[in-house]
């Protein structure tokens, strides 16, 4: 399936402004987490036999408080990855300026891997090594093998907490509109919730959606019913 044009036009807009990684990693991981840690206190508390307003103060508290430490930590990690690969690049632009026939070497060995050889090989090394920028970015992939494209951690951390607040709210619902049988449809709502998550990223992947929704849902499940069973535990 084409899911992009392939006109000299479009070719160069793609290739010369590429989006990077994007954030399906984040809003995946927000989410799962944000269901899973919301859901294992309202079954937690439910399983204890504590009242509907307990479930949901500490829900509510869940929500608000784990999110915000979750994109705060994407953030942090994000802005640590960026901050590496802003090392590693003039690590690279310091070696160009101090061994430039050492880094050419590198760079046409990196050349040769890709399949180049024989004068298109010596070509295609004295071109991207006439271009700092395009022999450093060369360099970044070839020899770290890491993006040219820089993460962008405020993007990260806002998508993991958007993420983490609409999939963390879910369990909680029932109780917040006072629903009858409310730890029932919140149950059921959460698992809902793990099937669709895992539907929404097999977009991104080869597995069909109702395996991936699956897959998301069992690894919710076990973790909801891991949760409920250490309240029951503590049941008076």
């Amino acid at each position: 399936m084409v899911d992009h044009g392939h006109s000299p036009q479009e070719i160069s807009d793609r290739i010369g402004r590429p989006p990077g990684r994007g954030v399906l990693r984040d809003v995946v991981y927000g989410a799962i987490d944000g269901s899973v840690t919301t859901f294992a206190i309202v079954a937690g508390v439910a399983g204890a036999g504590l009242s509907p307003f307990v479930i949901v103060a500490l829900g509510l508290a869940n929500v608000l408080a784990d999110g915000f430490s979750m994109a705060a930590g994407n953030y942090s990690g994000t802005k640590a990855e960026l901050d590496d690969l802003k090392r590693l690049r003039q690590v690279e632009e310091n070696h160009i300026k101090t061994y430039p026939e050492g880094e050419r070497g590198e760079a046409r060995e990196i050349l040769r891997l890709k399949g180049l050889s024989g004068p298109v090989l010596e070509a295609a090394t004295d071109a991207i090594c006439a271009d700092k920028e395009a022999w450093i970015n060369l360099m970044m992939e070839g020899e770290y093998g890491v993006s040219p494209v820089d993460p962008d951690p405020m993007r990260a951390a806002l998508a993991t907490f958007a993420a983490f607040l609409l999939a963390g709210m879910v369990p909680l619902l029932p109780f917040l509109l006072g629903l009858g049988s409310a730890f029932t449809i919140s149950v059921w709502l959460t698992l809902v919730t793990f099937f669709a998550i895992g539907a929404f990223k097999s977009h991104w992947a080869l597995s069909p959606w109702w395996r991936s929704g699956a897959e998301t849902l069992a690894i919710g499940g076990a973790a909801a019913a891991l949760a409920y069973g250490v309240g029951c535990l503590f049941q008076a």
